[in-house]
């Protein structure tokens, strides 16, 4: 579905440096701090952005060889994009029947009824859950095979963030081949979700990981200085120094609790995860 090996991307002050892979019929979430690399991975994957090396592969042709027809089954809501907020919804419908062959406009004026977007309503008025909700039905309402979503939920209230959630559910259980990639900072959203994190930082992909591994697998591991020297290091990821010895982030949670009974360990959730890996020191024996 979309693939891209070493690209690279170079600013100023700053390098892309990704590899990743989403198959049909996967949910892929992309996790990072602010400035880690996200959205220019969004845009890389795109062709909105050019890029000094490496490849990038979109419905199994490179990016540069994408015809009128490929584009059409893209679904798309970059944080930074969108339609111009002078315009109305009532605007905004006869332009994504003449944009997209397969545009369900059915589909569309009923969810926007549902959702109680205003047909009349310039969007520049609309609230921030209101934004959210639009953008995210253009994405879906042209039964695209493939959603590139960056933070769609960001700043929106529990309900909310629930509507669209349902809504990605309900877009890939009606093709199983269907595939999303998403950015988020809310984690419940990404172990809702997604099969698969990436984790990127600085431009590169830090750690890839099952999301079901992460949350049966992963734990912190948090002990003394003395029981540090003495620990078994081979299954430690990262490490933070703390003022009563360290925490340490392992993906074999169940070795420390069964061999170690006097360490505290516990179940590492994502913003944990990301908090280690990405604020810790990494161990020597963290190959990535």
């Amino acid at each position: 579905m979309l693939t891209l090996k070493n690209v690279k991307k170079t600013y100023r002050e700053f390098q892309l440096d990704c590899s990743l892979e989403i198959l049909p019929g996967q949910i892929i979430g992309l996790v990072g701090r602010n400035g880690a690399g996200k959205s220019t991975t969004f845009k890389a994957a795109l062709g909105l952005i050019s890029y000094e090396s490496g490849e990038i592969q979109l419905f199994g042709k490179p990016i540069e060889k994408l015809k009128d027809h490929d584009r059409q089954k893209l679904g798309i809501s970059l944080a930074e994009s969108g339609f111009s907020e002078f315009l109305m919804i009532k605007d905004i419908i006869p332009m994504l029947n003449t944009f997209y062959t397969h545009f369900q406009k059915e589909f569309f004026v009923d969810k926007c009824t549902a959702f109680q977007l205003p047909f009349d309503k310039p969007i520049k008025e609309f609230s921030t859950g209101m934004k959210a909700r639009l953008k995210v039905l253009v994405a879906i309402s042209h039964h695209a095979s493939l959603l590139i979503l960056d933070e769609p939920t960001a700043g929106l209230d529990v309900v909310a963030r629930d509507e669209i959630l349902n809504l990605l559910q309900d877009y890939l259980e009606k093709d199983e081949t269907r595939s999303i990639l998403i950015s988020s900072h809310i984690s419940k959203d990404l172990e809702q979700l997604c099969d698969t994190l990436y984790f990127i930082d600085q431009g590169k992909i830090i750690l890839k990981e099952d999301t079901d591994v992460l949350l049966d697998q992963y734990g912190v591991v948090k002990v003394t200085a003395e029981q540090f020297l003495w620990m078994e290091k081979e299954y430690i990821i990262a490490l933070i120094s703390t003022s009563f010895g360290y925490q340490c982030l392992t993906d074999q949670r169940e070795f420390y609790r069964e061999n170690h009974p006097d360490y505290v360990v516990e179940k590492a959730n994502i913003d944990e995860i990301v908090r280690m890996v990405m604020g810790g020191e990494k161990h020597e024996g963290f190959v990535y």
